[in-house]
């Protein structure tokens, strides 16, 4: 127990660095996206990379890549269920709020400082839960408010996915292992470092992003989205838990379920028209919870 209290607060710590580094005017908000390149296109990768590299491909981790997708529709359908009187703008904003999974900038970061060999188990159910932020989302959410925006086509969200770097290495190292490929010993090595440097960059990205201020009265908003958002998120993991399911499994799915919002949600939720300081707001909250939840999940399960 002290050991996962002792990493949670090192993780808290280093968010708490990048946002007070943003607030003494060190580095600002838009150095966050620089770092977020970074994470996305180098270190997130490499750590996949590393903790793909013994992997055993087996039906049941095959089966969580189908779990992406059915998931993300299922959190989608209990945010149109809950948001059914709201306004467009507020039913939209919490249909891309609950939906998606935010597994490259805070699952992996996270879970890969406290257990890395359940790195695999999140790669897989990320390749299913990646089609939907590529936009599939986009077109169940469109489909059930009757939006007139276009839809993302199968050809757009076929893009996204091959220029997403982290999903190209989901695939090759997928493929090589189901190959049986053994890369070199010292291509690893190599990458180790940098696989190492994922998790301080991804948490220090989200204190540069936090914004923590906002109108008294938005708050009303913030605090149903978010209510809903974890109320959901924690529900599906006590389902979760009643599944005959290796524990393993059990322990991944209940962690993702009460993760922060996507970066996805936030964008898709700017563009169908809500205020963005009150999504930003929202995003950040949402880390500073999350990163409390799953610590809990961690110390019970």
């Amino acid at each position: 127990m002290g050991a996962v209290l002792l990493n949670s607060l090192g993780l808290f710590v280093i968010i708490l660095i990048g946002y007070l580094t943003k607030r003494f005017n060190v580095l600002r908000k838009a150095d966050g996206s620089i770092i977020s390149k970074i994470v996305v296109n180098v270190t997130l990768p490499a750590a996949i990379i590393v903790n793909l590299q013994a992997l055993e491909v087996k039906n049941q981790l095959l089966l969580l890549i189908v779990a992406g997708v059915s998931l993300n529709v299922v959190v989608i359908l209990i945010g149109h269920v809950l948001s059914k009187k709201q306004e467009r703008e507020e039913q939209e904003f919490l249909m891309y709020g609950v939906s998606g999974y935010n597994i490259g900038n805070f699952a992996i970061p996270f879970v890969q400082s406290f257990m890395p060999q359940a790195i695999p188990i999140l790669s897989f159910f990320d390749i299913g839960n990646s089609i939907m932020l590529a936009g599939g989302s986009n077109v169940v959410i469109e489909g059930l408010t009757g939006s007139n925006e276009e839809r993302p086509s199968t050809k757009k969200v076929l893009s996204r996915l091959g220029h997403s770097v982290p999903f190209l290495c989901y695939l090759i190292m997928l493929f090589l292992r189901m190959l049986d490929v053994e890369l070199p010993a010292a291509f690893f090595q190599l990458a180790q470092p940098i696989a190492n440097a994922n998790t301080f960059l991804s948490m220090f990205m989200i204190g540069l992003f936090l914004e923590l201020r906002l109108p008294r009265k938005d708050l009303v908003l913030v605090g149903r989205i978010l209510a809903i958002k974890y109320g959901a998120g924690l529900l599906l993991g006590l389902s979760f838990l009643l599944l005959p399911l290796p524990s393993m499994i059990k322990i991944v799915l209940c962690l993702v379920s009460v993760g922060p919002i996507t970066t996805f949600g936030v964008i898709n939720s700017v563009a169908a028209g809500m205020r963005a300081e009150v999504v930003g707001f929202t995003s950040s909250l949402s880390f500073l919870i999350s990163l409390a939840l799953m610590t809990s999940l961690l110390l019970f399960l």
